[in-house]
């Protein structure tokens, strides 16, 4: 069988010990992952709003056109939460989230370490409740099978694949900390997008 997401060549986690590597390094692939689900959550958002637009000029000019897609709106909502989402766990192994490391830069090594195993539990801890209550909060949507009053999707739906971004955070928070207590690289700078010239 292969392997949609291989590992990357040399893992940045190699010095764990083996359970831990591999776990460290299927939430590296998960990382990968939610990075091209939220990518083409953006493209299928891009799309949307590009087709309503069109729909909207082409009505202009012909009668029989509708004026718009029904959908378009509810629908671009679902996308872009699921786009922040996705993007979060892979923007975090980059270490591009935003941080103020004024403290870090200024504190001898043993006391950063802490701080950032500290910071990643936080993280951690915050993201686990966060990730239980949105399940709680797509159960309820599925056991009441409520509906969008615009479309009839079903609400569980959109909250399923939001929580489940919510839940490649959290375990990238706990890849984190894990990496940080074994004195790991925090960052995995290989899979930042090449810049655009």
């Amino acid at each position: 069988m292969v392997s949609v997401l291989p590992a990357p060549p040399e893992s940045l986690n190699a010095a764990a010990p083996a359970p831990l590597r591999i776990l460290l390094d299927a939430i590296d692939r998960l990382g990968r992952l939610d990075g091209w689900i939220g990518g083409g959550c953006l493209l299928a958002l891009t799309l949307l709003m590009l087709a309503e637009v069109a729909t909207r000029l082409l009505s202009n000019f012909l009668p029989f056109f509708p004026p718009s897609i029904s959908i378009a709106w509810e629908y671009s909502s679902y996308l872009m939460a699921a786009s922040f989402t996705f993007g979060a766990a892979m923007t975090l192994r980059v270490g591009g989230h935003i941080r103020v490391v004024l403290l870090l830069k200024n504190v001898p090594a043993p006391v950063r370490r802490a701080l950032e195993i500290l910071s990643a539990f936080a993280g951690f801890v915050f993201m686990a409740f966060l990730t239980s209550a949105m399940v709680k909060f797509a159960w309820g949507s599925f056991t009441r099978g409520q509906l969008s009053t615009a479309s009839d999707t079903p609400l569980w739906f959109p909250q399923a694949v939001v929580t489940f971004g919510m839940l490649l955070l959290t375990l990238q928070f706990l890849a984190r900390a894990i990496q940080a207590a074994l004195g790991l690289p925090l960052e995995d700078h290989r899979m930042k997008a090449s810049p655009v010239e």
